[in-house]
């Protein structure tokens, strides 16, 4: 074990820790030295959207004293920026210790001379940015590690608008978190006085915010016996998500009931994520048992969904992110243009690796189609710049989140529920299903497929590896890729966009980030975006072609799976 890790481990033996903190160590040192020089290698980066790791002991670990630490650099900070006063509200997940967390948090918070919102007991993320914006706090905390497995927790931090951390604030928050060298730098308590316990009037202006979401409501009294499957995956969706169904007026809503009490270790899944299918398993048999008319599920803390819906030969099959975001914009343009709602300046935001059908839908509804980099901090801050200008109607990305509305600034599992399901009744009063909706908008827009692909590469010098791809591809970009020239180069790092068959160069108006792609002659689109915590690289493609009629969906639909794989090949991936 190096000298540093050896220092830091003293520290610790020698430091205001509790007594159990220090047997552990012991316990390591004596049982497992690569465990403890694992768990001190390294200080648990509060990246910018906070931290998220493996909970124990140690400096590498999300424990009392890091999430302590990060606090009173994150107090500090909020102090400097809003120097008449700051509020936060905290909230937490299902997950286990994210209570214990959350009332750290709330400790060295209140300690700090801060007042604080305390949700007295679990709830999802999306509430807790609502409540920021209700209360009119400075800033927020929401304790989860969202879908990463059980021996996983997290502290996402949140700014005055109730969207994460955007700069400069996530860089400067970093800067005095990193200021914070001892645990005898953090106030743990004396301000108890200043916190407040919130809950069921939160919920009760929450959910009343999602009910005004409604569009079709008599639509739902004609169908309020639509047969709806839902699981929250062990998490914190139980909480609201039937009472806002029932609120929205369906009478026929069943729980998975082995995976309805919130429970952080996940019993039931390997990963607590509904973009699994594995992890939505118990509810897709449950809705082929009922002969239900659609499946949901949210993550543990119910920021994300995924639906399930029977397709065109009767099997249970769930959507992807990118089909699950094309209903959801288009629900929600089409219906506010019947219903004589929409407005000129209506516009919706995604993402620059989300479905190029968004942009072809927008443009057919008239609504204006705006690009993010990844992350709904980055549609949240589109809002902000459009504000006073433009309506924000929905927003989405493909790694299944929505934000339906502009009362919220995150991703909302609990309003995306409800407005699906209310879709799923929508399009039942037509004689249609999802699926086959979703087969018409193909043939309304073009046929868009597409695929995710994640490499790691393991080792010290993964990263390595990752960035040297990323150069390789920058310095020497493909002319062709599948037989279709490359007529746009996009590099998001440098902020340039490049046509490599006329030398063509223009700027990009977005923030930089390590993102390449590559556009080409025949519509496909192919994006590569490393991880920036682990040694994972993730390529996303889009290929496309029309639709001329529903009876030939799944004919085209194996000519595009066979296009996506010749792309991957083609890419030597």
């Amino acid at each position: 074990m190096n000298e540093a890790i050896v220092a830091k481990v003293n520290a610790w033996l020698e430091g205001n820790f509790d007594a159990a903190v220090k047997e552990e160590i012991k316990r390591m040192q004596a049982e497992n030295p690569a465990e403890l020089a694992d768990a001190f290698y390294q200080n648990l980066e509060f990246g910018t959207g906070g931290l998220r790791g493996l909970m124990g002991v140690g400096t590498n670990r999300m424990n009392k004293y890091t999430v302590g630490m990060a606090t009173q650099g994150y107090a500090n900070y909020l102090k400097q920026c809003f120097p008449e006063g700051v509020s936060v509200a905290i909230a937490h997940d299902s997950r286990n210790n994210s209570h214990f967390f959350a009332e750290t948090t709330a400790n060295v918070f209140a300690a700090n001379g801060i007042k604080v919102y305390l949700f007295e007991a679990l709830r999802p993320t999306p509430e807790l940015s609502f409540a920021i914006r209700q209360l009119k706090c400075q800033g927020g905390v929401v304790c989860t590690a969202s879908h990463n497995p059980k021996e996983y927790n997290g502290y996402k931090a949140y700014w005055d608008d109730g969207s994460q951390l955007v700069p400069p604030h996530d860089k400067n928050v970093i800067k005095e978190v990193d200021k914070i060298a001892s645990v005898d730098d953090v106030k743990w308590s004396g301000g108890e006085a200043n916190i407040v316990l919130i809950g069921k009037e939160m919920d009760e202006l929450y959910m009343s915010m999602v009910k005004g979401l409604s569009v079709y409501p008599e639509v739902i009294e004609k169908h309020k016996d639509l047969k709806i499957v839902y699981t929250p995956i062990h998490g914190t969706g139980i909480v609201l998500v039937p009472e806002v169904l029932e609120r929205f007026g369906f009478k026929n809503v069943h729980i998975v009931k082995e995976q309805s009490l919130p429970d952080g270790n996940f019993p039931t899944v390997v990963y607590p994520n509904p973009e699994e299918s594995e992890a939505m398993s118990l509810g897709l048999k449950l809705a082929e048992e009922l002969d239900a008319d659609i499946l949901c599920g949210t993550d543990p803390d119910a920021d994300r969904i995924a639906i399930g819906v029977k397709d065109s030969h009767g099997k249970w099959v769930l959507m992807n992110g990118n089909q699950t975001a094309v209903l959801a914009f288009n629900y929600i343009t089409e219906a506010r243009k019947a219903k004589g709602i929409n407005k000129p300046n209506d516009m919706v935001v995604t993402t620059i690796v989300t479905t190029p059908m968004i942009d072809n839908m927008a443009k057919g509804n008239d609504v204006a189609c705006y690009r993010v980099l990844t992350g709904f901090k980055w549609i949240s801050e589109q809002i902000r710049e459009k504000e006073g200008a433009e309506n924000y109607i929905v927003g989405g990305e493909e790694s299944f989140g929505l934000m339906i509305g502009d009362q919220i600034r995150d991703k909302d599992g609990i309003s995306a529920v409800a407005l699906l399901c209310e879709m799923a009744a929508y399009e039942k009063e037509k004689g249609r299903s999802l699926y086959e909706k979703m087969i018409d908008l193909y043939v309304q827009y073009g046929f868009y497929k597409e695929k995710l692909i994640s490499i790691t590469k393991k080792g010290m010098d993964g990263q390595q590896q990752i960035a040297a791809m990323m150069e390789g591809y920058r310095n020497n970009p493909p002319k062709t890729i599948n037989g279709s020239p490359v007529v746009k180069l996009l590099d998001y790092e440098l902020r340039k966009g490049t046509n490599p068959q006329t030398g063509e160069e223009w700027a990009i108006d977005l923030p930089k980030s390590n993102v390449l792609q590559f556009i080409l002659e025949d519509g496909t689109s192919i994006s590569a975006r490393p991880s920036g915590t682990e040694p994972k690289i993730k390529f996303y493609f889009s290929v496309n072609d029309k639709l001329n009629s529903a009876a030939e969906y799944d004919k085209v639909g194996a000519q595009l799976e066979e296009k996506v794989k010749a792309v991957i090949a083609d890419m030597k991936l």
